[in-house]
């Protein structure tokens, strides 16, 4: 059967991933808190980790009910209370990684990198098929690396390719209808150990271009792909759906017909 095994958030956006056992479904489509606060750099960017490496010597910890952040770098711990005092944690973050930052918060949309779409899915097979192509990783290292919201298992290995290009299923969850937006290209970030920002060998990319046009399902629809550099699939909810919440053990069921044979 399939089935929500995992959702995850990132309450601040290129920091630590938090599982979670449910979230609501906010007014903008993404799964609540996730990206809730962003730091922004004075050209307007915000802070991620493709560009600043220094993300990765900091560990954070979040409470969801005081929006408190705990943070450790280079021996030095600190509370922050990002609700009430933004600029106390905009600027020790600033001075960590050598650059004036602002702190903000955005419940309805936050920080995603596609302010038109809404959560990102995978299935599980899919995490432990990529795990699979090298000597050193494991199914939860890719899935921190690729920064995953929803995780469904018991399906197949790029289940959620099915649901991109033209005449493209949707799947339900909790009650919740999830169509697809676009696969994920990915970037630099999946190469990186999200603990120490150390590479992977140089080698990643084309390992992973090579298995992932060697395991590209038939039924899917490359030419909503472009390039075999993506993975995950970004959903979008409508909105009628929005304010709902999605828990962990929802069964899965895909609305009109699946393109993987036999699935119906």
């Amino acid at each position: 059967m399939a089935r929500v095994e995992n959702i995850g958030v990132h309450p601040v956006k290129a920091f630590e991933r938090v599982d979670v056992e449910s979230a609501r479904i906010s007014k903008g489509g993404i799964v609540e808190p996730d990206r809730l606060y962003a730091f922004q750099k004075p050209n307007g960017d915000m802070v991620n980790g493709i560009e600043l490496d220094g993300v990765h010597d900091v560990t954070t910890s979040f409470d969801f009910e005081t929006e408190e952040l705990t943070a450790s770098a280079h021996g030095d711990r600190r509370h922050f209370d990002l609700r009430n005092d933004p600029d106390a944690a905009a600027e020790w973050f600033g001075d960590v990684l050598g650059v004036d930052l602002t702190l903000h918060r955005d419940p309805t949309h936050g920080f995603i990198s596609r302010p038109e779409a809404g959560p990102s899915v995978v299935s599980t097979a899919t995490l432990a098929e990529v795990a699979s192509w090298f000597d050193d990783l494991t199914p939860d290292d890719v899935r921190r690396r690729i920064r995953v919201n929803v995780e469904i298992s018991g399906v197949p290995a790029f289940w959620e390719d099915q649901f991109v290009g033209d005449g493209a299923p949707a799947f339900e969850a909790g009650g919740i209808r999830f169509e697809g937006h676009e696969p994920c290209a990915r970037c630099v970030i999946p190469q990186r150990d999200p603990d120490t920002g150390e590479r992977t060998p140089d080698d990643f990319r084309s390992t992973f271009l090579e298995r992932r046009e060697e395991t590209f399902p038939e039924w899917a629809d490359f030419e909503a792909f472009e390039h075999y550099f993506r993975l995950m699939l970004i959903a979008s909810v409508p909105g009628a759906d929005r304010g709902k919440t999605l828990s962990i053990g929802d069964e899965v069921e895909v609305v009109g017909e699946s393109r993987i044979p036999d699935a119906n």
